[in-house]
C-alpha cells in the first residue's frame, strides 16, 4: 500500500463523516417499487392502497392498465407510476398512429403530471402471448412514443416492454446468455435500438423461484434466496455468483452485449417469491418468500451491481402488493403478495433504505408469516469475508475506505507497525477490513459484498501472521 493510500485510509477512518459519498451506503443503491395487480375481488379501494404505499415508504408502483380510479387516487401522492398498455391493444395501436395518440391523450396526458407517470409498459411478456402479438410490439412502442412527442411528454415518460426470461435461447452459464435466434432480427434488435434512441430501458421479469422449483435437485436453496453459499463460478468469464438473481440478470446483460447494446439500462419490472404453493411447488413458503424479498431489498438498496456489471444500479419492482384470489393457475399464483387484502403483512421485511438501516442486522428467521423479517444472519458454520481480487484496485480501495470509515470496521491492526500491516498489499488490508465489518454485522447476508469487491469464504483466511476475527 502506498503512502498516499495509507494517508487516505487514515483520514477516512477518523473523518469519514466529512469525506464520504459512498456507493455502498443504502441511499446510493437502486430503487424498490411494487406491482399493484388487481386480479381479485376483495382488495381495498385505490385510495386506501395509496395510503398503504405511502405508509410503507414505497414511492414507485407499477400497474397493469390505466384504470381511472387508480390513476386519480395516485394524483398528488408523489409516487412514480408505470402504467401498461394491454397486449390486446397492441394490434390496433401498431396499425394506426391515431389510435396510439388517442390512447395517450385519454390515459396519460389526462392524468400527468399530477399523477407522476414516468413509464409506459407496452404489452407484457409479449413473446409468450398465445395470441401471437410479437410482430406488433415495436410498431406499437414507436407509435406510443410518437404520440408522447406530439404532446411534449417524451422527456418525462419513457416507453418499454417487459420481457420474460423465456425469450433467452441460453441463460446458463450467464456468460452464454443469448436471445432466441428467431426473435433477434424481427423484434429484439429493433426494440433495443428503439430503447437506445429514446433513452429508455429494457424491462425484464426475473423469477429465480421458477428456476429453483424446476431444478431444486441441483440449485441450492441458499443460492436462490441470497443466503451465504459457496457460489457458482461461470466457466465462461471466471466470475463467481452468489445469487441466482444476479446470474439471471447477467444472462440478460450478456445477451444484450452480444448484440452490442451494452449501453441500454435494465430494470427488473417483476420479481418475487410465493408465500404458499401446492405440494409439488418446491420452495413456496412464507419463510422463503420473506428471505428472498427481504434479502433482495437489502441487496438493491445497498447499491451493489452484478458480477458482470458491478457499477450498475438495479431498479426492482417486487411482485406483488397483494395476494390476488382470482388469479388462475397453481396456488403460488395467488400468494405472491406482500400484504393480505386486509392490509396486514404476509411477512415483515424492510422496504426502504431507512428501514434497512433501522433494522441493521436482521433477526433470525422464525419460519412463520409476519415473524422476524425472514432473513438468516448466521450463515452456515463459520464464514469470513475477503477481498475479490478481480474487482480492480479502484473498487477495492473505495470499498476499503468505506469499511474503515463510515462502515465502522476496526482497522487499527492494518496501520503501519500494527500486527496485520504485513503483507502490505491492498488485497490483504481490504480483506481484513471487510471481514471486520462482516463479523461486526454478525455475518448478515449482504454485509460481505461491497459492490462486488468482496465475497464469503468458509476457510480461515491467511495473510502473513494476521489473525482474522470471527463472530463466534
Amino acid at each position: 500500500m502506498s503512502m498516499s493510500t495509507l494517508t487516505r485510509l487514515t483520514l477516512c477512518f477518523f473523518f469519514s463523516f466529512f469525506l464520504f459519498s459512498s456507493p455502498f451506503t443504502a441511499e446510493a443503491g437502486g430503487s424498490i417499487g411494487v406491482n399493484y395487480g388487481r386480479v381479485a375481488n376483495d382488495l381495498p379501494s385505490a385510495v386506501k392502497v395509496v395510503q398503504l404505499l405511502k405508509s410503507q415508504g414505497l414511492d414507485r408502483v407499477k400497474l397493469y392498465d390505466t384504470d381511472p380510479a387508480v390513476l386519480r387516487a395516485l394524483s398528488g401522492s408523489g409516487i412514480k407510476v408505470v402504467v401498461a398498455l394491454p397486449n390486446e391493444l397492441l394490434s390496433a395501436v401498431a396499425r394506426r398512429p391515431s389510435q396510439a395518440y388517442t390512447w395517450v391523450q385519454k390515459n396519460i396526458a389526462a392524468y400527468h403530471p399530477a399523477t407522476q407517470i414516468h413509464a409506459i409498459a407496452v404489452g407484457n411478456e409479449v413473446f409468450v402471448d398465445t395470441h401471437n402479438t410479437t410482430t406488433f410490439l415495436v410498431p406499437a412502442m414507436t407509435n406510443i412514443h410518437a404520440a408522447l412527442v406530439r404532446l411534449n411528454l417524451d422527456d418525462a415518460i419513457k416507453v418499454s416492454s417487459p420481457i420474460a426470461l423465456s425469450c433467452l435461447q441460453s441463460s446458463y452459464p450467464s456468460s452464454a446468455g443469448a436471445f432466441k435466434s428467431i426473435l433477434v432480427e424481427p423484434v429484439i434488435k429493433p426494440m433495443l435500438q428503439f430503447l437506445r434512441q429514446t433513452g429508455s430501458f429494457l424491462m425484464a421479469n426475473v423469477y429465480p423461484f421458477f428456476a429453483y422449483e424446476a431444478n431444486a435437485d441441483v440449485i441450492p436453496l441458499d443460492y436462490a434466496l441470497f443466503r451465504p453459499n459457496a457460489g457458482v463460478v461461470d466457466a465462461g468469464n471466471g466470475l463467481r455468483y452468489f445469487s441466482l438473481f444476479d446470474a439471471q440478470l447477467d444472462a440478460v446483460y450478456a445477451a444484450m452485449s452480444a448484440l452490442k447494446y451494452d449501453d441500454v439500462k435494465l430494470v427488473v419490472t417483476e420479481t418475487g417469491w410465493p408465500s404458499k404453493g401446492d405440494e409439488n411447488e418446491k420452495g413456496a413458503s412464507a419463510t422463503n418468500a420473506a428471505a428472498y424479498n427481504g434479502n433482495l431489498v437489502r441487496r438493491v438498496l445497498t447499491g451493489s451491481g452484478t458480477p458482470l456489471r458491478p457499477q450498475a444500479e438495479v431498479d426492482v419492482y417486487l411482485f406483488a402488493l397483494f395476494n390476488e384470489n382470482k388469479k388462475p393457475g397453481p396456488s403460488s399464483e395467488r400468494n405472491y403478495g406482500l400484504f393480505y387484502p386486509n392490509e396486514e403483512k404476509v411477512y415483515d421485511i424492510p422496504l426502504t433504505a431507512e428501514g434497512v438501516k433501522k433494522r441493521g442486522v436482521a433477526p433470525e428467521e422464525k419460519g412463520s408469516p409476519g415473524g422476524g423479517g425472514g432473513v438468516s444472519t448466521s450463515g452456515a458454520g463459520r464464514t469470513w469475508c475477503v477481498a475479490n481480487g478481480k474487482a480492480g484496485e479502484q473498487r477495492l480501495q473505495e470499498a476499503l475506505d468505506y469499511a474503515c470509515g463510515e462502515g465502522g470496521a476496526d482497522c487499527r491492526q492494518i496501520q503501519p507497525g500494527a500486527t496485520c500491516y504485513d503483507p502490505n498489499t491492498l488485497q490483504a488490508h481490504a480483506s481484513f477490513a471487510f471481514n471486520s465489518y462482516y463479523q461486526k454485522k454478525a455475518r448478515a447476508i449482504g454485509t460481505c459484498d461491497f459492490g462486488g469487491a468482496a465475497h464469503v469464504v468458509t476457510q480461515l483466511p491467511k495473510f502473513g501472521k494476521c489473525a482474522f476475527p470471527t463472530a463466534g
